[in-house]
């Protein structure tokens, strides 16, 4: 299983496709726990998406798409 906790979003370029498909579906996940809870499960602070809101998902979704598309 790929292994996405304590690597960087902000490097996208280095991660292979199966860590990519990984992160992909978890922001999925993460939007719909956002958008349907009051209160969200606490990520851990190691978690890629830790402290982040909808918006930010979204927009590290888009990038984790086109970083997707380019390998």
């Amino acid at each position: 299983m790929a292994n996405i906790k304590l690597k960087s979003t902000n490097d996208l370029e280095s991660w292979d496709l199966k860590e990519l498909r990984k992160l992909r579906i978890t922001i999925k996940n993460r939007i719909e726990s956002l958008k349907s809870s009051s209160k969200p499960k606490p990520l851990p602070e190691t978690h890629p998406l830790n402290g982040m809101e909808i918006d930010g998902c979204q927009s590290l979704l888009l990038r984790v798409q086109r970083a997707e598309k380019n390998l």
